[in-house]
């Protein structure tokens, strides 16, 4: 496949940045998050959004002009003007315990004692976590795994759903894989 534009999608602490970043790495291609486009500098982080048209607009600038790179995030709902860009998208999904953990540990690294019972953070921090958590309650009024398997119906490139609970190196080796299955068809 001489053109990669992939993107790598899912919930919250399901893998996307870090499988992303490996994807590019081993297809030798930028990679974008999602993240740095939605949300404005702020301190503290993530919580001032950036409007939709700006996010597109600055992706343009950056990189979407490119013949190939890999975007980690979701961009469903805000989006949509993306989406003829896209080559292959990768929904990474896992249990919700496991994505729970997993962004439970990132928060502490993140924001060390802060979010602990009174500290500065912890209202913040106990917010995104219930959010998080309402990712696989399909009747949440947000992101959601069955509005997001929806969303990738749509899309007129592939879309290959993995298993995120295992290793980034096998991850990667599947994704390469499906994409060079589907340029040689």
């Amino acid at each position: 496949m001489d053109r990669h534009r992939v993107l790598v999608t899912g919930a919250s602490g399901s893998g996307t940045t870090t499988l992303g970043r490996s994807l590019a790495d081993r297809l030798r291609v930028p990679h974008a998050d999602v993240d740095d486009y939605f949300w404005l500098p702020t301190s503290p982080a993530f919580s001032r959004k950036r409007d939709a048209a700006d996010r597109v607009r600055l992706m343009a600038e950056v990189f979407l002009g490119r013949d190939s790179w890999v975007l980690s995030g979701s961009v469903m709902g805000w989006g949509d003007s993306l989406v003829p860009s896209f080559d292959l998208a990768v929904l990474l999904v896992l249990p919700p315990h496991t994505r729970l953990d997993r962004l439970r540990a990132r928060e502490a690294v993140r924001y060390g004692p802060e979010i602990e019972v009174g500290g500065a953070r912890h209202a913040a921090h106990e917010e995104f976590m219930a959010w998080a958590a309402s990712y696989d309650n399909p009747d949440f009024d947000g992101r959601t795994l069955r509005r997001h398997r929806q969303w990738l119906r749509t899309l007129p490139c592939p879309v290959l759903e993995l298993d995120g609970d295992r290793t980034t190196a096998s991850l990667v080796e599947d994704v390469v894989r499906h994409a060079t299955e589907d340029a040689e068809r």
